[in-house]
C-alpha cells in the first residue's frame, strides 16, 4: 500500500479570522496542519480562486443575500460573500501556514459560470482539476483531508476521492465547519455512508 497523500483545503485568509467568509474557528487549524503535514512526503494544497464576478458571489444577483440558495445549471448553488479573489489577499494562503515541502497547487472555482468546492471535479460534476490523474501517476490510493470547511470543501473532496476510487480519510482536528443549516452533520453522515474514515 502507498503512503497517503495529504490534502490541505483552502486555508486562506478570507476562510479565517477577519476573512470574507471567515469559519469559525478556522484559524485554530493552522499550527495543527503544519505539525501534520511534516508526516507526509505528498502533500497538495487548494485555493479557492474566483474571478470578481463569480456566479456563486451574492452581489452578482440582485435582490439575493449571502447563503441563500438558489439555482443553476449544475444544480443548487449556496451563494457566498464575494470571497478568495484571484491575486486578492483573501486569496492567499494564510501566512502562518508553513508547509514548504508541498508539491502541488490545486486552484479551484476559477470559472465563472461554475462553482467548485471539490479538489477533484468542479460543481458541474464533470470538470476535472487533475487532482486524480496526479495522484495516480505517483501511485497514490489513499488521502486523508483536512481544512476548511468541514462541510463544503472538505467533505467534497473527500468524497469525491472516493468516487475515484481513493481510500479517504477527513483529519477532524484539522478541520472545522461552517454549519449552515445542519450542513456539519449531513457532511459527516454522507462521508460516512461513501466509506470515507473519520480520523
Amino acid at each position: 500500500m502507498s503512503a497517503p497523500a495529504l490534502i490541505v483545503v483552502d486555508v486562506q485568509n478570507d476562510f479565517t479570522a477577519g476573512g470574507a467568509l471567515a469559519v469559525p474557528g478556522g484559524e485554530e487549524v493552522v499550527p495543527v496542519i503544519n505539525t501534520l503535514a511534516r508526516r507526509y512526503a505528498t502533500v497538495i494544497l487548494t485555493q479557492d480562486w474566483h474571478p470578481v464576478d463569480h456566479v456563486s458571489f451574492a452581489s452578482q444577483h440582485a435582490g439575493r443575500r449571502p447563503f441563500e440558495a438558489i439555482a443553476l445549471p449544475y444544480g443548487r448553488q449556496t451563494l457566498w460573500p464575494d470571497h478568495c479573489v484571484m491575486g486578492g489577499a483573501g486569496a492567499a494562503l494564510h501566512p502562518d501556514l508553513n508547509i514548504p515541502h508541498a508539491r502541488l497547487i490545486i486552484r479551484k472555482g476559477c470559472e465563472r459560470m461554475v462553482d467548485s468546492y471539490s479538489a477533484f471535479l468542479e460543481a458541474d460534476r464533470t470538470t476535472r482539476t487533475g487532482l486524480d490523474g496526479y495522484l495516480a501517476s505517483r501511485g497514490i490510493t489513499h488521502v486523508h483531508v483536512c481544512g476548511l470547511a468541514t462541510d463544503f470543501c472538505v467533505a467534497w473532496t473527500a468524497l469525491d476521492a472516493r468516487r475515484c476510487g481513493l481510500a479517504a480519510a477527513v483529519i477532524e482536528d484539522a478541520c472545522r465547519g461552517i454549519d449552515l443549516d445542519g450542513s456539519l452533520e449531513a457532511a459527516w453522515r454522507d462521508m460516512a455512508a461513501a466509506g470515507v474514515k473519520r480520523i
